[in-house]
């Protein structure tokens, strides 16, 4: 008699891994290395991150879901507060919590805070220190002993998400943690944040590169349409809302050039993340109060009273 032998198919695993900090610690970088693709813009300016940014990644039988957060800082104004509390709400529905530090800034004013918020929280967490490669080996051992001495950490991770050195320990880590169950999301999905914003978002990328240190917090992306032709190219038609006329001649520049490279860099972007041609027009619109304009809170995923 032959025994029959049974290969039982791997359990689905799932869960959220939420990634917190201070501003322009490297969060989305981790998150589009994580991910492999482009699903959070970067830029060198703190607050780029205006809500929360989802990226999904399968390994074998687990989905890794990431959040990309908002920095947290202290908040000056009704965005602000908005964006603070989308990444502690982020923080504390996840299943695993990583505590980005940038090695190169150490254990700053602004960190210090966020570690005692997590140590009053009870929650475990995660140490990741990014930008390791700026940074020598000794300082790295210093920093983590002052780290874990003010928060007790499950571990403690050193990494470059710029250049990828030490992310896949840190992801097979945190998959390999993850409660078992359904997958959330089909496994060929990169993200759930919707076309239009992630178009607005791209071009609100190249403002935030190219304009001054102060403007591009005054500004907003709105997609205000979106086509898609036969020929499956796309004709996209943004606004940029900013608070000032006075603005407005920086964001155009001089003969239309600055407008014009804009819009020549964010449709590149999104020609290669849609695969298809895009047509992009930009507008440039004076809206004073934008910032406490509640559609633009909904349509961030933000909580207008807080």
């Amino acid at each position: 008699m032959t025994e029959s032998v049974s290969h039982a198919e791997p359990a689905h695993r799932c869960g959220l891994i939420a990634l917190v900090g201070a501003p322009n610690v490297g969060k989305s970088t981790l998150i589009n290395r994580l991910v492999g693709a482009k699903v959070a813009i970067v830029t060198p300016k703190a607050q780029t991150t205006r809500t929360r940014v989802l990226g999904i990644r399968m390994a074998g039988a687990t989905q890794a879901v990431f959040i990309d957060t908002p920095g947290i800082f202290q908040p000056k104004r009704r965005l602000d507060r908005a964006m603070v509390q989308t990444a502690w709400r982020e923080a504390g529905d996840a299943d695993e919590t990583c505590l980005l530090i940038d090695a190169g800034k150490g254990l700053d004013a602004a960190t210090r805070a966020i570690a005692e918020r997590l140590k009053q929280s009870g929650r475990e967490v995660v140490a990741v220190f990014n930008k390791i490669d700026k940074v020598r080996r000794p300082r790295l051992l210093e920093l983590a002993q002052e780290l874990t001495a003010i928060l007790p950490c499950r571990d403690v991770f050193m990494i470059a998400a710029i250049n990828g050195d030490g992310v896949e320990d840190l992801f097979a880590k945190l998959a390999a943690r993850l409660p078992e169950g359904p997958w959330l999301f089909p496994d060929d999905q990169l993200t759930d944040m919707p076309d239009r914003l992630m178009a607005a978002e791209i071009t609100r990328e190249k403002l935030m590169l190219s304009l001054r240190n102060e403007l591009p917090y005054d500004l907003a992306v709105e997609t205000e349409d979106w086509q898609v032709f036969q020929n499956g190219a796309l004709r996209i038609s943004q606004v940029i809302h900013i608070a000032r006329d006075s603005q407005k001649g920086i964001v155009v520049g001089k003969g239309g050039e600055r407008i014009k490279h804009i819009r020549e860099a964010s449709q590149r972007d999104l020609q290669e993340i849609y695969e298809t041609p895009v047509h992009l027009f930009l507008h440039v619109k004076v809206r004073p109060g934008w910032d406490e304009d509640r559609a633009h809170f909904r349509d961030l995923g933000l909580d207008y009273n807080v």
